[in-house]
């Protein structure tokens, strides 16, 4: 070879340049990561029994943050137009159960409240717009009409475990240690009711794991077996219509992020508000929150911790979360005030009480201190008092929860470990 001629090897492999030097907080050492679960897909969803779905996860090479949900249900073709459930295309999880490797329950409840209320009311999925996953790109609504492509749909949602930034997470690198997410799914019947069909569409069900890469350093999340969990529970009594009635949240223990309040009436329908758009009429009717007391308490071991009119609460949910934010109503005669258009709308029957407000008056998702998050023992007693309660012509009312109770391994992190 002529004047020393020299050559490289190919396909050498390059210096790492991504290591952080050691030292520092568990997030610079561990760069965001998503892997495939699994991919379900399951049979045309006629009017059989519910279809349960528990495939098993896989180990992603970190610790899991929570997992994307994506449910697809196509391929029908209908002969008559069904009615679509108010829970819909929610209550297509009939049931969702999601467990820790111990067994601890993390998320249990109803499709409409785990796979819509939670990721909504949380904090842990998005901020602002995306908090509702009907702004996803993804979410599509449900269909129900005649001929090919009836009633189908689709939508996202977020099995959440991380509830402040590197805080709440679960070990995913152990095979043998993983998480349990089972679903129930429903027959379409129950999302579209008295839908004819002549070909049963069928749904596909993906599930993705968020994490956080293993670190390359030694730096472990902080808290390691803090749990954040969310258990849907009813309240009791029922409430009669029209009543003066104290209702009792089942015992808790734990910090409190969030109390998610469902009240439905006695046919389990969610009470509707009675807010209206009446555009060029020159008057709108404002959200009354049907069946809500019009001044509702909130006590903790019988001392009432908040007592306001509901229209406050909607308020105080608007600037911490901003559901409901901008007015829904409008007066576009001449003269009158354009209030806006609403952003996002609380759902029907909902309303959330959030203790994420650590580092302002406003819910930063996951950018959290919990220094304001209510402590709670098995003893704690929370009431929701009602002098009187609304009126309604289905009765009794059921009073629902959704609370986010997280359980520290040890004492309970506070301030900002990820800064």
């Amino acid at each position: 070879m002529a004047n020393g001629t020299t050559g490289t090897v190919a396909g050498r492999p390059q210096p790492q340049t991504t290591a952080e030097p050691a030292g520092g907080p568990f997030v610079r050492h561990a760069p965001d990561g998503r892997r495939a679960m699994y991919v379900n897909a399951s049979p045309a969803q006629g009017t059989q029994s519910a279809q349960f779905i528990a495939n098993p996860m896989v180990s992603s090479p970190g610790w899991n943050k929570g997992y994307r949900v994506l449910t697809s249900v196509s391929g029908g073709t209908s002969t008559a137009i069904g009615t679509i459930s108010a829970d819909a295309p929610w209550n297509f999880h009939q049931l969702v159960q999601m467990k820790d490797a111990f067994g601890t329950q993390l998320l249990t409840g109803p499709g409409y409240h785990i796979s819509n209320l939670v990721p909504l009311y949380s904090g842990q999925f998005g901020t602002d717009e995306m908090r509702a996953a009907q702004n996803s790109p993804q979410f599509l609504p449900v269909n129900s009409t005649n001929g090919a492509g009836g009633d189908t749909f689709q939508f996202p949602t977020y099995f959440p475990f991380e509830f402040a930034k590197g805080y709440g997470v679960i070990s995913g690198a152990n095979a043998a240690l993983l998480p349990v997410l089972q679903i129930n799914a429903a027959p379409i019947t129950t999302v579209a009711a008295a839908a004819t069909f002549s070909t049963f569409p069928a749904s596909t069900i993906t599930v993705d794991s968020d994490f956080y890469w293993l670190p390359n350093v030694p730096a472990d999340p902080p808290g390691i077996g803090t749990t954040c969990q969310w258990i849907f529970q009813p309240c009791n009594p029922t409430i009669p219509s029209a009543g003066s009635t104290l209702v009792q949240l089942p015992r808790l223990g734990g910090y409190l992020t969030a109390l998610i309040l469902e009240l439905r009436n006695g046919a389990g329908i969610r009470l509707g508000e009675g807010a209206t758009t009446q555009a060029g009429s020159g008057a709108a009717t404002l959200d009354s929150g049907t069946g809500w007391p019009v001044r509702p308490k909130i006590l903790v071991d019988g001392v009432p911790l908040v007592d306001s009119l509901f229209g406050t609460l909607q308020e105080d949910l608007a600037i911490s979360m901003q559901i409901g934010a901008l007015s829904a109503n409008s007066q576009a005669t001449a003269g009158g005030t354009a209030n806006g258009t609403a952003q996002s709308y609380r759902p029907l029957g909902t309303m959330a009480l959030n203790r994420k407000t650590g580092l302002a008056q406003r819910d930063f998702g996951l950018l959290e201190t919990g220094e304001v998050f209510l402590s709670t023992n098995p003893g704690t007693q929370i009431e929701v008092a009602g002098y009187p309660w609304g009126t309604v012509t289905s009765g009794p009312m059921t009073l629902n929860v959704v609370v986010g109770q997280v359980v520290p391994s040890g004492a309970l992190v506070r301030g900002l470990p990820e800064a």
